[in-house]
């Protein structure tokens, strides 16, 4: 199923993952970590940051110019940051890509089983209901993210359960709309929280607009263990997304269980994408530019959307947060309203092309 012969007689594309695709995911991360250190209201010269960044390897010592103070922004205030955005963005592309395979739905994204719907009622509730003031890391509560992930979790978790009552022959549009339910549900219990709490409508609505405001690597350290759990389980994992997408029939005389397959990647995706909303809030569409962008350029084979997916979309991620800290300086823009102004147009071309690229 990876090689073949396409129209006329032209040899398709290999399905494995190309060296030099490999090499620019890799690239695009890098450059993206540069220039998200050396880009902010006190600009750094590029090439003095590389050499700062080099010096955190072990057995590095390269004379970087930067002064004290200079290094202490580098390394305490710009990479932390940076690196939540590369982790981040890797999550929610990963995720996107794999819904989209395990569900055979090109517009699958991230949010789909009411995690976004799960966070946003439990950060409400926690807001509103003033549990946890105390503690604050970049001016959020510390309860704000551990409320994010449990109600992320069980959304996802009622959506199973919902999905379940289909029985034996439940199938993934059963989770769909099990899923638009749950959202339904809980996006109306946030909204009824909101109007009885209207005094905390400004800090609700700046973890609803996502941001990757973070002091030190507190965030960083919460993320990584689930970035790194979601990441080999679904990498691990993609080649049965191939077979997946050929039907489940024809993956069990292949000797592949569907059903097993599928509700271990959706739950390892899942925890991704509950990971990366505590520590960000709702940021939009990542799920969706980037693994629809890695398939029209690299190819549609999954071995190669997953692992580029990761790559680029931290460094989409990275990168977009560089536009949203410097286009309105002093201000900045919450990092969601710049990806939903590059994902409302690339949706509407998904939506011209699904049936092209997916055939």
């Amino acid at each position: 199923m990876g090689t073949g012969v396409g129209r006329r007689g032209t040899p398709a594309r290999p399905a494995g993952l190309r060296k030099r695709w490999l090499i620019a995911g890799i690239g695009a991360v890098l450059v993206a970590l540069v220039a998200g250190v050396s880009l902010g209201p006190v600009s750094l010269p590029p090439g003095s940051v590389a050499a700062e960044l080099l010096n955190l390897l072990p057995g590095v010592h390269l004379d970087s110019g930067l002064s004290e103070r200079e290094i202490a922004i580098v390394t305490e205030l710009r990479l932390p940051r940076v690196v939540l955005g590369l982790l981040v963005g890797g999550l929610l592309a990963l995720a996107g890509g794999c819904y989209q395979g395990v569900f055979r739905n090109p517009l699958a994204d991230p949010y789909l089983l009411g995690v976004a719907a799960g966070a946003g009622l439990a950060v409400t509730a926690a807001i509103a209901l003033g549990v946890g003031t105390g503690g604050a890391v970049s001016g959020m509560p510390l309860t704000i993210p551990l409320a994010a992930f449990g109600g992320s979790l069980g959304a996802v978790a009622l959506t199973y359960l919902l999905g379940a009552a289909g029985g034996r022959d439940r199938s993934p549009a059963t989770l769909i709309l099990a899923g638009v339910a749950v959202s339904a549900f809980l996006a109306a219990g946030q909204t009824y929280l909101m109007q009885q709490h209207a005094e905390s409508l400004q800090q609700v609505y700046s973890w609803l607009l996502g941001r990757l405001a973070t002091a030190g690597w507190h965030d960083v350290r919460l993320v990584l263990p689930y970035f790194l759990l979601t990441a080999v389980v679904v990498l691990l994992h993609r080649r049965e997304l191939d077979v997946l997408s050929v039907g489940d029939d024809e993956a069990t005389s292949l000797g592949l269980h569907p059903q097993r397959s599928r509700y271990l990647l959706i739950a390892a995706a899942s925890l991704g994408t509950a990971a990366a909303v505590s520590a960000s809030g709702l940021i939009g569409f990542v799920g969706i530019i980037v693994p629809h962008t890695v398939r029209m350029l690299a190819g549609s084979s999954y071995r190669v959307i997953l692992p580029l997916s990761m790559l680029f979309g931290g460094a989409f991620l990275a990168l977009t947060d560089v536009v949203a800290r410097t286009a309105a300086a002093p201000a900045e823009i919450p990092i969601g309203v710049v990806t939903a102004l590059l994902g409302g147009p690339f949706f509407v071309l998904v939506l011209r092309t699904a049936r092209r690229v997916f055939t």
